[in-house]
């Protein structure tokens, strides 16, 4: 009987290394494929320490910042060679979206300070491969409404996409700590600091708001905001470790990225290396670990109000784990969720899969629930005019109020990177302001041609990337905040 179980043994970790090994080559010859690895894959700037974070305040970051876009400057835009020197590279000092041309870079930290008394601070953080840009219009209205932002740059952003291979989630943590020590040390110890994610951003703020609630020394947020929160990522990410495995050979270091792509988005890495797919899925492992373990300790209802934007259709994040792991567990503190329903008046109805059809039904669950929901859909399946209907907490009535707002005929849905985004952004808009220019137009192409001709997947463009019910976005945003200044 021992025998025969040895022999089981021995044949299934045969099968198993037989399998390994299959996928090692398998994902060696594939990262061989495509464009070769440039300089800003290849170099990685020194970040500042957890530990010096720990101590720093805002100034030392900066200060540090500096010295890192400073070294990226002369490491890589000083130094490419002529096959690089091209119209659309941002490290390319004569592009037109070379970012340190602008008025202002807005990979870097940048902070926004109030005209008049100060109501309060907010801190934002931006999303995976992201920059402050991406809640630039956001940090805007929260300072026209007296509160000073602060929009960090998180560790391994802004700069190239290589710095994402030498950071993991714990960095992004410091930094969101010492953005948050610095917004109470500017406003003082009685007035309110709000806590704003976008995206990976998202898991970040809820990470701190729950850690704060076990360590006084944290700074706890009054409020927390989130749009297109990373509470949950697809089952991908979980095994995405495996595919860098071949790059500990110098011949396959390709294999350390899932897409290695021409870098012309001036505020947004394009290439996407393995380490930050394995980090981002960490991070959501260990909020919701956290949410897990205060729910048995019984002090989630400590939790600020969280305030919530979200794509029904999100195919980044899981719009299902924004319901379940985290709504549904909230105390009734005047939590709300802001639902983006897809276009139902559209000639893509066809074309729709069930999947998307009934992800609305799907996902909400029935009322009452603990947290009130607004609903942006279209006023009837013929209309492109949209209405909210808004269900209280702790009630089934539903209320409906249109919005004097329309679904773009050609859009059949937002988009995991729509929402924190007017139709008048100049570099993602769908009808950019001409006056925001950013050197490209990313948000209006209307693609069509053969394939194989463009530098980038046409998936890239026909991405929805703004949102044309941010109106009500601002609406619900200013609802949570004090005072009356227009």
């Amino acid at each position: 009987m021992v025998g025969w179980a040895w022999r089981w043994v021995k044949r299934a970790a045969i099968g198993v290394l037989i399998v390994l090994a299959t996928v090692f080559v398998v994902r060696a010859v594939d990262s061989q494929r495509g464009a070769p690895l440039e300089p800003w894959h290849t170099f990685v700037p020194k970040e500042m320490s957890r530990a010096a974070m720990a101590q720093a305040d805002l100034a030392t970051y900066l200060a540090a910042e500096n010295a890192l876009f400073a070294e990226v400057k002369a490491q890589v835009t000083d130094q490419l060679p002529p096959q690089d020197r091209v119209r659309f590279n941002r490290y390319f000092a004569q592009s037109p979206v070379y970012p340190g041309a602008f008025a202002q870079d807005f990979n870097r930290t940048f902070v926004l300070e109030p005209e008049g008394p100060v109501a309060g601070a907010a801190v934002f953080l931006h999303g995976l491969t992201d920059s402050p840009f991406s809640l630039r219009h956001l940090a805007r209205r929260y300072a026209a409404r007296g509160f000073l932002s602060i929009s960090i740059r998180l560790p391994g952003h802004g700069t190239v996409p290589g710095a994402l291979t030498g950071v993991d989630y714990e960095d992004w943590i410091a930094a969101t700590r010492l953005a948050m020590r610095e917004a109470r040390k500017r406003v003082g110890p009685d007035k309110p600091i709000h806590i704003i994610g976008y995206s990976n951003g998202g898991a970040l703020a809820l990470m701190h708001a729950l850690d704060a609630l076990d360590d006084p020394a944290l700074v706890a947020p009054a409020k927390i905001v989130l749009v297109s929160p990373m509470v949950g990522v697809t089952e991908f990410a979980r095994f995405a470790g495996i595919a860098s495995w071949p790059a500990v050979f110098p011949a396959f270091a390709k294999a350390a990225w899932l897409s290695i792509i021409p870098e012309f988005n001036p505020f947004k890495y394009n290439s996407f290396p393995v380490q930050a797919a394995r980090q981002s899925f960490l991070l959501t492992q260990a909020v919701q670990a956290n949410i897990r373990r205060h729910l048995r300790n019984g002090q989630l209802a400590g939790l600020a109000p969280v305030l919530t934007f979200q794509s029904v259709l999100d195919h980044t994040v899981s719009t299902r784990a924004v319901i379940e792991s985290l709504h549904t567990h909230l105390a009734d503190n005047g939590s709300e969720l802001v639902l983006f329903d897809i276009n139902r008046n559209t000639h893509f109805e066809q074309l729709l899969n069930r999947r998307a059809d009934t992800a609305l039904d799907r996902l909400l669950p029935p009322g009452p629930r603990r947290f009130r929901t607004a609903v942006v859909t279209n006023v009837n399946p013929g209309s492109d005019q949209v209405e909210v209907r808004i269900t209280p907490a702790d009630s089934t009535e539903t209320q409906v109020r249109a919005l004097g707002l329309s679904y773009p005929p050609d859009v059949y849905s937002l988009s995991h990177v729509a929402v924190p985004f007017p139709l008048d952004d100049g570099l993602y808009g769908l009808t950019p302001d001409p006056a925001d220019a950013f050197g490209v137009r990313l948000g209006d192409v209307a693609a069509r041609g053969e394939y194989g001709a463009l530098i980038v997947n046409i998936d890239m463009l026909v991405r929805m990337s703004s949102n044309p019910f941010f109106p009500y976005l601002l609406e619900r945003l200013e609802a949570g905040l004090p005072g009356d200044r227009p």
